[in-house]
């Protein structure tokens, strides 16, 4: 969330960073309820100072009867505006969340088209089979298995694919961890606290793109950088330890809302994928350039893995409420000849950390907000939809990138 007194000081601006990211707020109702909340937190500690000051005055005897009532009256009335003054924070605090991040002045003003080229890798061409038809044909994937199971969308990676999937894995996390990166295995259910200050927020099962586990504040996790920004829920960081640099894996689950007219088919848009996550704290003057460092390192995977893709720097429009930039980057996809998502890098400065309060002690003992970054390593369904269109040859076998042999059990075509 925002600092209430930053938006105060810079109403215009966050309407207008608001309205670019096509998010409707309303900044004089959340200042009214921060000024209720004031007042009645103001009128309680007047009256809690009243009670301290009758219970002093009567330490040494009896109270009286006239005390004694005093004492009960002031009691139920300060009950009476605590109950008040939850409500109004309650309202407060879900008014203040819907308030999105500030992006960056140098993102492109629009909506989902609007995203500007930052750079391009690799030669693009035409042609191929489509992954699905390729990977059904060698009996690598079986979505109608996947759909009795579990329902649609669902599916069982099989044989040699799944042994791909594995490979890239392995090798994502020898090259992650070459980059001083910390191995975590993650909680697939977080509670209602981190998700929402992560900035994905389910309260129930229909209204958001995660699975909610009715009656247990918990849902499935979208992606590991939920459970990783709740590590450090509540903490003070220490500046010489930053920034802290996390690697998470953990299957991703998705109900994929409101996903109409994006490319669906096959293993490009799912229920359920394992996904290799990075996740930054770091301190507010360095965050950008650790921004740059992550996409890097994403960079540095796919050009090893020689597949062609470009970078994008995602519109505002398209950013969500967390980030404030973000980097994705699309392959060249030689089956529909057209560029497709295949990972993102997103920097949410102090956003998220002030939701999870979230906090850094520098040198000179001042206390700060940290910031919060967060990029893919390697989706993995997504990651093999590139591969297999990429690497497949006119006798129907799947080539193997040099990189990923090594961990391919001696085999360089499936």
């Amino acid at each position: 969330m925002l600092d209430i007194q930053f938006i105060r000081s810079n109403r215009e601006l966050v309407a207008k960073k608001a309205s670019e990211k096509n998010m409707a707020v309303d900044l004089e109702q959340v200042i009214g309820f921060d000024d209720k909340r004031k007042e009645i937190l103001q009128e309680v500690e007047v009256l809690r100072q009243e009670r301290n000051n009758l219970s002093s005055a009567n330490k040494s005897g009896r109270p009286s009867e006239e005390d004694i009532n005093k004492g009960k009256l002031l009691k139920d009335k300060i009950a009476n505006l605590e109950h008040q003054l939850s409500a109004v924070e309650q309202e407060y605090v879900q008014l203040l969340k819907q308030i999105p991040n500030l992006h960056f002045d140098d993102v492109p003003i629009g909506g989902e088209d609007a995203g500007s080229e930052v750079s391009r890798f690799g030669e693009t061409n035409t042609g191929g089979v489509d992954h699905l038809d390729f990977a059904t044909k060698k009996d690598w994937v079986d979505f109608e298995r996947g759909a009795k199971v579990a329902g649609a969308k669902f599916y069982y990676l099989k044989g040699d694919l799944a042994l791909l999937e594995n490979a890239l894995l392995q090798y994502a996390l020898t090259k992650l961890m070459s980059k001083n990166f910390t191995l975590m295995s993650v909680p697939h259910l977080v509670n209602s606290k981190t998700a929402s200050g992560t900035g994905f927020a389910p309260r129930t099962s229909d209204q958001s793109d995660e699975y909610y586990i009715e009656g247990d504040d918990l849902s499935l996790i979208a992606t590991a950088e939920i459970s990783l920004t709740g590590y450090h829920t509540d903490e003070i960081l220490d500046e010489a330890k930053l920034p802290l640099l996390y690697v998470g894996y953990s299957p991703c689950y998705r109900k994929e809302a409101g996903t109409y007219g994006k490319h669906t088919r096959g293993l490009f848009r799912v229920h359920q994928f394992n996904k290799l996550e990075m996740y930054a704290y770091t301190m507010p003057e360095t965050s950008k350039q650790v921004h740059e460092q992550l996409l890097a390192i994403e960079e540095e995977i796919w050009q090893e893995l020689k597949i062609p893709y470009r970078v994008i720097n995602i519109a505002s429009g398209d950013l969500g409420a967390p980030a404030a930039k973000k980097f994705d980057i699309e392959y060249w996809s030689p089956v529909d000849a057209q560029y497709r998502e295949l990972t993102s890098c997103s920097n949410c400065t102090d956003f998220q950390a002030r939701n999870l309060n979230i906090r850094v002690r520098r040198s000179d003992g001042k206390v700060d907000f940290v910031h919060t970054l967060n990029g893919t390593v390697v989706s993995m369904a997504r990651s093999l939809v590139a591969i297999i269109e990429h690497y497949q040859d006119k006798d129907g076998n799947l080539r193997i990138p040099e990189v990923l042999q090594p961990y391919m059990m001696g085999k360089s075509t499936i």
